[in-house]
């Protein structure tokens, strides 16, 4: 089943998943199951009204990690920073970045420098993002439902697309790429559960161009204010008002999102009467829980059958960079199976 990412999926997912599985943990340590659903393991009773999904949205330099950061300290609930290229490369092995061959063969610096480039990276890009993300999105269910703890994002697998859309109609994609990034969209969010809040902070193009050139990053500063636009417009104008559908909606401009005690204080009067959540019950919650900690499950279903050449690479490369990824310390096997990188006691676990 792994081979059949490759068709889909950036090399690098396929050969993470046959060495051993994406997860945040060790496969041999997942302890949940149906035995434990069996005996009496429910999820509804480690949850307390601070177990929540919280998301924090923007535009590029929006200041929503500060953000972000600041609910998670003084709400007591975990953060998960936003999930980059080299996400499942912090999750496995020693947590150091990979090369960019096991990395989604992709790169933000190239969109940012060259975003129309005819080697198919813009999509590559972001099609390897959303991979993360839905990983990301997973891991963060996973420990919400394992734990009861709450977790706080930076954007999420339901905000993504404001990407893909402003990446089109800046015409750095073409319309079979949002196609096939809309078919593995549908065929993978339905099963997760939206966050709970979403958070909006709503900063102007021209301080967002700003804030890049004080960041001083230089690719970044050579993204266009038509690109910025798109993005802010595609947060407006589609996932606002969809997600006000299924979750609560704060917005905050640039000064109100720094009070971070204001958006405590709301986001705690807010009363979570609408949306899937409510729906749920331990059977339910069982049966997510089983998915998000399968990482092969979650990212199985971002595999779409088609020819696309900004995404599919051959047998034989594929074949390549898998046995070179094995090749690096600790990816032989599974996690604490690796005598390479110090794993003691391997024959009698």
């Amino acid at each position: 089943m792994a081979s059949r990412l490759l068709r889909a999926l950036p090399a690098s997912a396929a050969a993470a998943l046959r060495a051993g599985g994406i997860h945040t943990s060790a496969q041999c340590k997942l302890q949940y199951g149906p035995l434990a659903y069996i005996l009496g393991e429910r999820t509804t009773k480690k949850f307390t009204e601070r177990s929540k999904v919280i998301t924090v949205d923007g535009n590029i330099c929006s200041g929503k990690s500060k953000v972000a950061k600041e609910i998670a300290e003084k709400l007591g609930l975990r953060h998960f920073p936003e999930a980059g290229i080299h996400y499942a490369d912090s999750t496995t092995g020693d947590g150091r970045p990979l090369d960019v061959e096991f990395s989604g063969s992709c790169s933000m610096e190239k969109f940012y420098d060259d975003p129309r480039s005819n080697d198919g990276n813009s999509y590559r890009l972001q099609s390897w993002l959303y991979a993360n993300r839905l990983l990301q999105y997973a891991d963060a269910l996973e420990h919400l439902l394992s734990t009861g703890q709450g977790v706080v994002l930076e954007r999420s697998i339901f905000s993504d697309f404001v990407f893909l859309e402003a990446m089109y109609n800046q015409q750095f994609i073409r319309k079979q790429c949002v196609d096939h990034y809309n078919e593995v969209k549908k065929v993978t969010i339905c099963e997760y559960l939206p966050p709970h809040v979403v958070i909006y902070i709503d900063v102007p193009v021209p301080e967002i161009q700003s804030r890049i050139q004080k960041k001083g990053d230089p690719h970044e500063m050579k993204v266009t204010s038509a690109y910025l636009q798109d993005i802010e417009n595609a947060y407006k104008k589609t996932f606002l008002p969809e997600m006000s559908e299924k979750c609560e909606v704060l917005q905050y401009s640039a000064r109100e999102a720094q009070d971070a005690e204001k958006v405590i204080e709301d986001i705690e009067y807010l009363k979570y009467d609408k949306g899937p959540w409510l729906d749920q019950d331990d059977r339910t919650f069982h049966h997510l829980r089983m998915l998000v900690q399968n990482k092969l499950e979650v990212l199985n279903y971002t595999t779409i059958p088609i020819y696309l050449p900004e995404v599919t690479i051959g047998a034989h490369q594929s074949d390549r960079i898998f046995h070179k990824f094995t090749q690096l310390p600790g990816r032989k096997y599974c996690p604490g199976y690796n005598a390479d990188v110090g794993d003691k006691w391997i024959w009698l676990k």
